[in-house]
């Protein structure tokens, strides 16, 4: 608990304000996808029924998981509100995307979401350690008024 104590202290005071810019982005690409995977709803189905990973009922359930926490997930690391958190629940869902979704889908055909996912996930990754920043909504949490 120490080390992660020491992770976010680090990551609060050695944050760019250009970074912010780089969360916000972040976030709203969380939203877009999340939104795509809802109207292509039936393309995430059959993947999941070619790979015989349990009944309709169990689909369901976790592709609206994986919709809700990209929704909600995306709205709170484009504001700045529990940006660890929320970089830490959505890494299980791009770890299954670049690992067991895109690598199987072949990584260099045109229009290979691999580079996109790996992308995403490696911002989830520094956001993870480095946090909110200055352009955020809990930013009087971190940042004095005096800080700034």
């Amino acid at each position: 608990m120490n080390m992660l104590k020491k992770i976010q202290t680090w990551g609060d005071h050695h944050h760019p304000k250009w970074l912010d810019y780089f969360r916000i982005l972040l976030g709203l690409i969380l939203i877009w996808k999340g939104i795509d995977f809802y109207i292509n709803m039936q393309a995430f189905s059959n993947l999941m029924r070619g790979a015989f990973l349990g009944t309709a009922v169990s689909i369901s359930l976790l592709a609206h998981l994986i919709i809700m926490l990209h929704l909600i997930g995306g709205l709170a690391i484009t504001l700045g509100t529990h940006t660890r958190v929320f970089c830490l629940v959505n890494l299980p869902i791009l770890i299954g995307a670049v690992f067991f979704i895109n690598i199987s889908g072949g990584i260099f055909k045109p229009y290979s979401e691999f580079w996109f996912s790996v992308s995403v996930l490696t911002g989830l990754v520094c956001f993870a350690i480095e946090g909110n920043g200055i352009l955020s909504v809990e930013r009087e949490k971190i940042y004095p008024k005096e800080a700034l």
